[in-house]
Order: C-alpha cells, then sequence, then structure tokens
C-alpha cells in the first residue's frame, strides 16, 4: 500500500494530501515509522535535542473559556490566580538558585486576562530579560499577540516589535490547535480564528521572530483535518522560513468542558501523526515529541518515529496537568540525557534557537 509512497519519499518528491492521509490510514506502521525517522536523520543525523528551561504562567485568568482546556479560570472563580511581575521573577530566581547548571529558556504563556494593559506585558518581559541578560525569552502565543493587539490599539506588526524591543527572543507554537473552522468552531469559537493564527505567525517571521508551530489533535477532528493543517503550516514554511519546530499536542480530556473519555488518543496515534508530521512538513527543522503530553517512555519511541527533539527540563508545567496529564512535571537534564542514550541517539543540549550547547554525549 505504501509502496508509491516510499518511492516518493526515497525520490524526495513532496508529499500530497492524498498522499498524508493514505500515511494515517494505513496499518503498515513500522514502515512508516522508518521513512519518518529516515528523513529525521538526514536531517539532523543520529541527534535528540533538549534544552535546560523553565515554564511560567502568569495567570490563568482569562477571557476566552475553550472548551478543551482545563486550565483556565474567570476572575473571582475557585482555582484563579495571578501573578505579580515581582513574584515571576522571584520564582525564576528561586528556580535558578536550586539548579546546578542555569536554565537558558524561560516560556510564558498565559490566559488573556481581563485587566491587565498591554503595558503589563511589556514590563514582565523587560524585567525578565532586565534580571536574566543571558536567558531567552520565548513568550506569548499567536492567540496572546492578538489580544494584546486589540487592548493596546496596535496593529500586530507594531505589537510584536514593542515586544521584540522589550526583550522577547522567539515565540512558542500554542493555540494553533486545528485551523478547520467547523472543528474550531466546537473548541473554541470566542479564539483567534486559524487564518488569524497563521498571518500572526507570518507577521512574527517577517518581524525577525522565530517561532514554533503545534497541533491539537486527538478531540473532534478527523485525519482529513489534520492534514489540512499540516499543509497550511508547510505552505506558509515556504514563503517565511520562520519555524522552528513543530509540536503535535495530544489532547488530554480530563477537567475540560470538551470531556472525552481517559486519553483520547492511542499511542498508535501519537506515533503516526509524528511520523507524518516528520514526512509533510519537510521544510521545517525539527518535530518535536513533547514528553509532557506523550510520557516519557512513548517520547522515546517517538524519537524512532521522526522526533528529533524532547523539549526541556520544563520544571514546572500546570497546563496540560490541569487536564489530567500522568507524566512528571519536570525532569533534569541528565534525566532526559539517559531517556535519549536509551532510544539510541545521541544527546545534545541546545538553545532556544537550536545552537548547540556543551559537549555532546
Amino acid at each position: 500500500m505504501l509502496q508509491k509512497i516510499k518511492d516518493k519519499i526515497l525520490s524526495e518528491q513532496r508529499l500530497t494530501k492524498e498522499d498524508a492521509l493514505r500515511l494515517f490510514d494505513t496499518d503498515d506502521i513500522f514502515t512508516l515509522g522508518k521513512l519518518a525517522s529516515r528523513a529525521a536523520k538526514k536531517k539532523n543525523g543520529n541527534k535528540a535535542y533538549f534544552v535546560r528551561n523553565i515554564h511560567i504562567n502568569p495567570t490563568n485568568i482569562c477571557v476566552n473559556r475553550c472548551k478543551f482546556c482545563a486550565f483556565s479560570r474567570s476572575k473571582g472563580e475557585k482555582g484563579a490566580y495571578e501573578l505579580t511581575i515581582n513574584e515571576i521573577i522571584q520564582k525564576l530566581h528561586g528556580f535558578t538558585h536550586s539548579l546546578i547548571n542555569p536554565f537558558t529558556e524561560v516560556h510564558i504563556t498565559g490566559g488573556l486576562h481581563p485587566d491587565w494593559p498591554f503595558g503589563y506585558y511589556l514590563e514582565m518581559v523587560s524585567g525578565i530579560k532586565k534580571a536574566f541578560p543571558k536567558i531567552c525569552i520565548k513568550a506569548f502565543t499567536a492567540t496572546e499577540i492578538e489580544y494584546f493587539s486589540k487592548i493596546s490599539g496596535l496593529n500586530i506588526m507594531d505589537t510584536l516589535l514593542e515586544l521584540k524591543k522589550h526583550g522577547l527572543d522567539t515565540m512558542p507554537g500554542g493555540g494553533a490547535e486545528i485551523f478547520d473552522i467547523a472543528v474550531r468552531n466546537q473548541l473554541c469559537p470566542e479564539k483567534l480564528s486559524g487564518e488569524g493564527w497563521l498571518a500572526v505567525m507570518e507577521a512574527a517571521h517577517k518581524a525577525g521572530i522565530k517561532t514554533n508551530a503545534t497541533m491539537l489533535y486527538g478531540h473532534v477532528e478527523n485525519y482529513e483535518q489534520r492534514v489540512d493543517h499540516l499543509m497550511k503550516l508547510r505552505e506558509l514554511q515556504d514563503r517565511t522560513k520562520g519555524f522552528q519546530a513543530f509540536i503535535p499536542l495530544a489532547y488530554h480530556p480530563k477537567n475540560t468542558e470538551l470531556g472525552g473519555r481517559g486519553h483520547n488518543t492511542s499511542g498508535i496515534d501519537d506515533l503516526k501523526t509524528i511520523a507524518v508530521s516528520r514526512l509533510v512538513l519537510d521544510n521545517f527543522p525539527h518535530i518535536k515529541a513533547y514528553w509532557i503530553m506523550l510520557g516519557e517512555k512513548l517520547s522515546q519511541v517517538a524519537l524512532l518515529f521522526g522526533a528529533d527533539d524532547i523539549e526541556g527540563t520544563v520544571i514546572e508545567e500546570k497546563i496540560t496537568h490541569s487536564a489530567g496529564a500522568l507524566s512528571a512535571n519536570a525532569m533534569t537534564a541528565e534525566q532526559l540525557k539517559n531517556l535519549i542514550k536509551k532510544a539510541g541517539k545521541i544527546p545534545v543540549e541546545r538553545d532556544s534557537f537550536y545552537r548547540e550547547l556543551g559537549v555532546k554525549s
């Protein structure tokens, strides 16, 4: 069944939507994995990357209440919280003092707070950069950027340039979910549209800000809608070359309004999605197996199915664990190295731009 597609891949022809659908439909998971592994090795050899990073979520108070999200709260609701800039910086100092080696990246995403002005976020970024001048600030999803544009009165490009001027280095890829309108209307009708997400990312790339891209799968979408999502990302990357990594995010249903039974995705589906992503997104440098969502052991297997990045130390993860993730919410660099080695890969510590740090071992 896969021979024609295999021939295409081996002759370095670009896959079509029809090819991608056939890959999702196949039961030949081993051939799929071999093809994706070959593609990953061609791009990055036998390396698997990780970063020493810390996740900070400044608030879970959000004007949007997406049905798939277990993290967000309304203002005044039980469990709602908001951090001051000083509390964020003190939290980062606390983490720094507890680590043998310093972190190189802080990953910041949170709710769309109804009362915080744009200036608050500028002060947050500049305050962190002042306290930690060597750290890379990877912050704010496209959804957050669009919200900042609304509350500031600035257009998207000027919003991005202001953040960059105050210390923003790069952006995560969250908020993409599934671009299909029908799916998005079920998941998050009030959220930035798929087209809007792509437009914000295109503007970020034009502003010289590298970003990641994501896809939330395993809820109400079908394979065709997943493939459409991947194709739109590939088209944008052809134009901008601004995406660094693609991260498929497995939906976790616990404590969400959307719900679902248990963990909605199977291990086979997770591995298929990693592999198909590697083969379709031929212009993306990296495919990430996000161990927080996949779990430590399946993330190891994903390194044999086209992934070449395992994320990082994370230190404090809240969003996925609010939805029932069973993984740890942090790992040490040594644990990550060991996980990678046992998958038969070479662990490589990186910075936020995939520049290699230290000695590979």
